[in-house]
């Protein structure tokens, strides 16, 4: 077990919880199947919140680190 690579003093406990749902569809659609759409609607509300490339590098990085799972890489595979 982990936690996710989330500084939860900068969000919301709404845009939190809106972080790990979209982790958890990551982990997901590696271990399974996702519907692509669900997916893709989840990571622009992801993208909303993580309003900065250098920020989803980095917190992709950290939960690749601790997952085994690439954001970058999971998203390309389904667009």
């Amino acid at each position: 077990m982990y936690t996710y690579p989330i500084d939860y003093d900068l969000y919301t406990n709404e845009e939190a919880i809106l972080l790990i749902e979209f982790l958890a569809l990551i982990e997901d659609a590696n271990e399974g199947k996702v519907d692509k759409n669900l997916l893709i609607k989840k990571y622009k509300r992801f993208r909303s919140i993580i309003n900065s490339v250098s920020t989803e590098k980095q917190m992709d990085k950290k939960f690749e680190k601790m997952s085994g799972y690439s954001i970058y890489k999971t998203i390309k595979k389904y667009t």
